[in-house]
C-alpha cells in the first residue's frame, strides 16, 4: 500500500512538472509568428527555436522573404511577431526613416558581408573598369564600401561615419572601380556579370555559396543581426520565452556545430 501511495506521488509530481512547462507559454499569446529572410535565419527557427518554443506550448509559424524592407513594414502593422535579418544600423536608419517603433532585443549567429568572385578570381586580378556589384540598402552598402576601403581600391573621406557611408563620400577610386548597387537578393546571381560581388552572408550560403569560397570578408563585428520585436512587446513574457530559446544552451549548441566561422552573439563569450 506504502508503494503504491509512493508511486501515486511520484506520478503526481511529474504530471505537475509536465504541467508547469506547459504553462511556461505566455496565456495570452499562443502563436508567434516569426519573419526572417530566406537562409540561415530562417534554418534557425525551422530546425532549432521553433521546437524549443514548441515545447513551452507555443505554435511557431515562419514567414521567409526576400528582400529588406517588408519584415520590418509587416512587423510594425504587426503581421510579425518578431523579426530576424537585420543590423542594428540598418534597423536604426530604416526605423528612423519609416517612423516605426521597433526593437532590437537578441542577437544571432550572422554570416559576415564578403567579397566572392565573379569573372575574376583572385583580388590580384582587379584592375581599371572592373565591375563590384554591391548591396543597394543604405547601411550595407556603407559596409561595402568599408571593405574596398580596406583593400585599398577606394580611399574615403576623413572623418566621415562608416555606418553612413555612401558613394558621394569616396575620395578616391584608387582601382577605377565601377560598383554596381544591385538588391542584395540578387547578388549571387549577379556573379557572372560583374567581376566581383559584395554578398550578404545569409544570402551567400542560401545560394548555396560557401563563405569559404569568399576571397575577402569584413573585419567589424560591429554588424551580427538582431531579433526586434515592437517596442511596445518588450516587456512581455513570450517575448522573454523567444529571447531565453535563441540564449538557450541547446540553441547556442546546435548553432555552433552548424555556422563554424559564423560571428557569434556578443553576450555567448
Amino acid at each position: 500500500m506504502r508503494r503504491f501511495v509512493l508511486k501515486a506521488l511520484a506520478v503526481s509530481v511529474v504530471g505537475l512538472a509536465v504541467a508547469g512547462s506547459a504553462l511556461a507559454a505566455d496565456p495570452s499569446k499562443k502563436e508567434i509568428v516569426i519573419g526572417t529572410t530566406v537562409g540561415d535565419f530562417g534554418d534557425m527557427v525551422k530546425q532549432s527555436v521553433k521546437p524549443i518554443l514548441e515545447k513551452q506550448g507555443y505554435s511557431v509559424k515562419l514567414v521567409e522573404f526576400t528582400d529588406y524592407v517588408r519584415p520590418n513594414l509587416a512587423l510594425q502593422e504587426g503581421s510579425l511577431d518578431v523579426n530576424v535579418f537585420q543590423h542594428k544600423p540598418y534597423l536604426d536608419n530604416f526605423a528612423k526613416e519609416h517612423k516605426l517603433s521597433l526593437k532590437e532585443v537578441f542577437q544571432v549567429p550572422t554570416a559576415p558581408l564578403g567579397i566572392y568572385p565573379g569573372k575574376l578570381k583572385s583580388l590580384k586580378d582587379i584592375k581599371a573598369g572592373s565591375t563590384v556589384a554591391a548591396p543597394n540598402d543604405p547601411s550595407n552598402f556603407a559596409r561595402a564600401l568599408v571593405m574596398l576601403s580596406d583593400l585599398g581600391w577606394i580611399k574615403l573621406k576623413p572623418g566621415i561615419d562608416p555606418l553612413t557611408a555612401s558613394e558621394h563620400d569616396i575620395a578616391q577610386n584608387l582601382k577605377n572601380i565601377k560598383i554596381v548597387p544591385l538588391e542584395a537578393a540578387q547578388l549571387p546571381r549577379s556573379r557572372n556579370d560583374v567581376d566581383f560581388a559584395v554578398i550578404n552572408g545569409n544570402y551567400a550560403t542560401s545560394s548555396g555559396i560557401k563563405l569559404t569560397e569568399a576571397v575577402y570578408q569584413e573585419k567589424s563585428y560591429a554588424y551580427v543581426n538582431w531579433g526586434v520585436v515592437r517596442a511596445a512587446d518588450v516587456k512581455k513574457a513570450w517575448v522573454k520565452d523567444v529571447v531565453a530559446a535563441y540564449n538557450s544552451n541547446e540553441f547556442k549548441a546546435w548553432a555552433k556545430q552548424k555556422y563554424a566561422g559564423y560571428k557569434l552573439p556578443a553576450n555567448w563569450k
